[in-house]
């Protein structure tokens, strides 16, 4: 079997989907359900009707566009990726794995090659956590691992719920029917930028992920007391401040003490009442971010934080609350997924580096009721979620490439 990636028309399609943007080039904003997602919903699934493939979507949004196979009873070969995008993102994220996988699909039909099981491009609804809070919803509701009546109760920024918006933008049905039964996939694959630097560091072309790390997230608040920063002297004082910064130092010293390089803890965001230059603080929010791909070690780092924080409300007579707002559990990658794409790089004699997705994607949730792989291609700098994002056209075509010949490999 001969395949050829036709990458000029490959790239001309990622600069064409780059257009549908809130922001001005070369930043992206593509936010699920605005009017800009819709038209470029609506120009993607013209490209999949005109490559020959029957499109169905979801009551969540989540696109279907399958080639059929000549056992169409057998559990489906799928790959795919999103299109949402993030204020001022970039242009490759998730759309590498959405396009790359239709090209995947076209040099396949092209080439001649009839797939036993069917062969499904998916495109997930907003695994970017932009509108509603929560990342990778469609997925979450393709696995089960969000139930419907949690999804009723979300709201974006405006206070409308998911029932409201997605009616609005056309999405009628139920959720209950949007999750897929185990065994519908017998394999997914993800191409995907790397998002780190890597394999640009290493000059390794590709990357073949072995495990998913996944995060917990939990919100804190510490609430001391306030008052005049000159007028209440410092054994009398009750400051959430400094209890935070005890706190942040902790989640940092406790992801250092696990005794792995796959352990990261991130504090990401603090808020400060009232921030007054002359006040003391009296209240601070904190968004602690722990990952890790071993679960029972990230939440070994989450039982030594929550311990602590016990500790420093004592020492400083503050209140502090923890509330866990998700605990996601990593996921391994199939081996036999693994090994057909090591099979086509090793075909190619294409170098390739096992490793672990330190992001999240899609294919977390996936392998909950499916076999998952991905497969990485360098990014320059590692860039990602700004607008120099950037991958290089012949790494494009060739993890393009190397996902056809997986695709093959598993749905013959």
């Amino acid at each position: 079997m001969s395949l050829t990636i036709d990458r000029d028309r490959l790239l001309s399609e990622i600069d064409t989907l780059a257009s549908f943007s809130d922001a001005e080039a070369p930043a992206v904003t593509r936010i699920v359900f605005t009017p800009t997602d819709l038209q470029a919903r609506a120009w993607i699934k013209a490209r999949c009707e005109e490559a020959g493939l029957t499109v169905r979507q979801d009551a969540v949004g989540n696109i279907f566009a399958r080639w059929n196979g000549s056992e169409p009873a057998a559990p489906v070969v799928g790959t795919g990726s999103h299109i949402d995008a993030i204020p001022n993102a970039g242009k490759y994220d998730g759309v590498v794995g959405v396009l790359g996988g239709l090209e995947a699909i076209r040099a396949l039909r092209q080439s001649g090659f009839r797939p036993k099981h069917s062969v499904e491009l998916l495109i997930f609804t907003s695994e970017e956590p932009t509108r509603f809070g929560i990342g990778c919803l469609g997925s979450r509701l393709l696995s089960g691992t969000l139930s419907p009546d949690a999804a009723r109760k979300l709201t974006d920024n405006d206070g409308a719920t998911l029932d409201e918006v997605r009616h609005r933008a056309g999405f009628g049905g139920e959720l209950e029917k949007v999750k897929l039964p185990i065994g519908y996939y017998q394999a997914f694959i993800e191409l995907h930028i790397e998002q780190g630097p890597l394999l640009e560091r290493r000059q390794i072309p590709l990357g073949i992920v072995a495990k998913i790390a996944a995060p917990a997230s939990l919100r804190v608040l510490i609430e001391g007391s306030g008052g005049h920063a000159g007028g209440v002297l410092m054994p009398d004082r009750r400051d959430a401040l400094c209890a935070a910064a005890e706190l942040i130092l902790a989640i940092e010293s406790a992801a250092r003490s696990s005794g792995a390089v796959d352990t990261v803890a991130t504090v990401g965001m603090c808020e400060v009442f009232p921030g007054a230059v002359n006040s003391i603080p009296s209240r601070v929010r904190l968004s602690v971010d722990i990952r890790d791909t071993d679960l029972q070690r990230r939440d070994v780092v989450i039982r030594t934080f929550e311990a602590t924080s016990k500790a420093v409300s004592a020492k400083r007579q503050v209140s502090i609350q923890i509330e866990l707002l998700n605990a996601d559990a990593p996921a391994d990658c199939a081996p036999a997924i693994i090994e057909a794409i090591s099979q086509s790089c090793r075909q190619h004699e294409l170098n390739f580096l096992p490793m672990v997705s330190r992001a999240y994607h899609d294919s977390l949730f996936m392998a909950r009721i499916a076999p998952v792989a991905m497969l990485f291609i360098p990014c320059r700098n590692g860039y990602s979620h700004r607008p120099d994002e950037y991958s290089h056209p012949d790494d494009i075509a060739r993890g393009t490439l190397v996902l056809a010949e997986t695709l093959a490999a598993l749905s013959g």
